[in-house]
């Protein structure tokens, strides 16, 4: 594959994967839901965290460029087991981010539809709520972006690039205009991390908050097109911090508008009540307009890295060999591409039995997070153990390389753990609703297990070296087609071990 990338084209994947406009779009009314009006303490509160995940991410992407990232870092640095089931909720989460977006996506289109005065189709009612009626639109949505990640990953980028200025052009001079003329009083107390609600409420909202945030690793997944290691570590960097400056100024610019009750009510459809509240058409019709690129972009981001993650377990043949057939022609793992976004289809089908497009949400952004927040707490701890030895080599070392990670890391495993419990012990029986405790272990447990078979196929089915060793396939060791009329690709240099 080509080693074309730079930083700029790692923050876009980045950004787009984090996909802030969808963010904020339908997440900011559910932060509401548990932080009231200190949502905006409630996000920066949330980064610090991930800073020192995104700091581990660095420091091992330093010592070990490898397109397979947490599970390769993790299977050295803790163990294969930890390191495969790292890789497995990778994969997974994103198969369920693609499924649920890709709805997202079809509920925005029927949005504009409906704007324009089609209501019904056959007979059927283009209703932007129905989760049936998204889900059909968003499969199609779904088939667009996985040839444009096949046909390769710099023309994607460029798209995305496009994609990125024209949602942020859009979003800022929104939240600008809501910032300036909304009647609702500012005050500091949004920003008072002191004044959240209950212990319960501050857990849920921070690992829905995680989720809001989580894509900017991205950048790390293209290690084998980025032209080094540290364009990776600045592009994943840059969009983490770029993501909390948009997202603690448009939560301040939606509180602006709306009352909290309303910024609830209005749930994921909070961007087009503000672009309809602030503007006459049709210039109400560009927040929306921004959404379904923002949609559309971090599906585009969720099937690069999720491919490129399946390449890296197949090439240790923890995965099938399916997942490393590398196209002659594009140079990117184009049967992975198509089968990740096969599986994502037939998630979004499954989760037809959510009729309502917003339990639907909710119920799968709760689930990502836990899982999120148990991959990133293993890769933090595998540097902090990797690079242990920092600790005698200065306090700048031992800071960034072991005691952050080791912090955020465990600060991860609490909230993931501390709402495992609750959930465990809010229903007393089991209802597919986003409500109900037992539905929403049952989402994380299923992942979480299916990779402990998966893992054992691999470990005595294809006997994988990866269970032997523990470690993950060089990022250089296995020669990859590079595009046609590529430049020829610069020596590769052994990672330093």
């Amino acid at each position: 594959m080509r080693r074309s990338l730079g930083v700029k084209d790692g923050v876009a994947i980045a950004a787009s994967s984090t996909a802030a406009t969808t963010s904020i779009g339908i997440g900011m009314g559910t932060l509401a839901l548990y932080a009231g009006r200190q949502t905006p303490a409630l996000l920066v509160l949330a980064f610090l965290p991930l800073l020192g995940i995104a700091l581990a991410y660095a420091r091992l992407n330093r010592s070990e460029p490898n397109c397979g990232n947490g599970y390769t870092w993790v299977g050295r640095s803790i163990g294969p087991w930890p390191g495969f089931l790292t890789g497995w909720v990778v994969l997974v989460g994103n198969v369920v981010f693609m499924a649920y977006t890709g709805a997202v996506t079809g509920s925005v289109i029927l949005q504009f539809l409906n704007k324009l005065g089609a209501h019904r189709v056959f007979g059927i009612a283009l209703d932007p709520g129905s989760t049936a009626t998204s889900t059909v639109i968003g499969l199609v949505a779904l088939v667009a972006v996985t040839v444009t990640a096949v046909t390769g990953v710099r023309s994607a980028t460029r798209l995305q690039l496009w994609l990125l200025i024209f949602e942020y052009a859009v979003l800022l001079a929104f939240c600008a205009w809501g910032l300036a003329v909304g009647d609702q009083p500012f005050s500091f107390s949004w920003l008072n991390p002191f004044a959240l609600g209950s212990t319960t409420s501050l857990v849920q909202g921070l690992i829905l908050a995680v989720f809001l945030y989580w894509g900017w690793d991205a950048a790390f997944t293209v290690n084998e097109e980025t032209k080094s290691a540290g364009d990776a570590a600045r592009g994943g960097l840059i969009a983490l911090t770029v993501m909390l400056a948009l997202f603690v100024f448009a939560a301040v610019s939606f509180q602006r508008v709306m009352g909290n009750g309303e910024l609830v009510r209005n749930g994921p459809q909070a961007l087009t009540f503000l672009g309809t509240h602030l503007a006459p058409e049709p210039w109400a019709s560009l927040p929306p307009a921004a959404l379904m690129c923002s949609a559309f972009a971090s599906l585009q981001a969720a099937v690069i890295p999720t491919a490129r993650g399946a390449l890296a377990m197949g090439r240790d043949r923890t995965l099938g060999s399916a997942w490393t057939k590398v196209s002659a022609r594009f140079g990117t793992p184009a049967v992975g591409t198509v089968l990740i976004m096969a599986i994502a289809a037939a998630v979004a089908v499954l989760a037809l039995g959510i009729p309502k497009l917003n339990e639907m949400i909710l119920a799968a952004v709760n689930s990502i997070g836990l899982v999120v927040s148990l991959y990133y707490g293993l890769t933090a701890l595998a540097c902090a153990l990797r690079f242990r030895a920092d600790l005698r080599a200065g306090a700048r070392a031992a800071l960034t390389g072991v005691m952050i990670p080791a912090l955020s890391g465990l600060c991860l495993f609490g909230l993931g753990g501390s709402l495992a419990v609750h959930y465990a012990t809010m229903s007393d029986h089991f209802e597919a609703r986003p409500d109900n405790g037992w539905f929403m272990l049952l989402v994380p447990a299923l992942i979480v297990a299916s990779g402990l078979v998966a893992a054992a196929r691999a470990k005595w089915g294809r006997r994988s070296p990866y269970f032997v060793t523990g470690r993950g396939t060089d990022a250089e060791a296995i020669a990859l087609p590079r595009d046609r009329g590529d430049e020829p690709a610069a020596p590769p240099s052994a990672p330093a071990r």
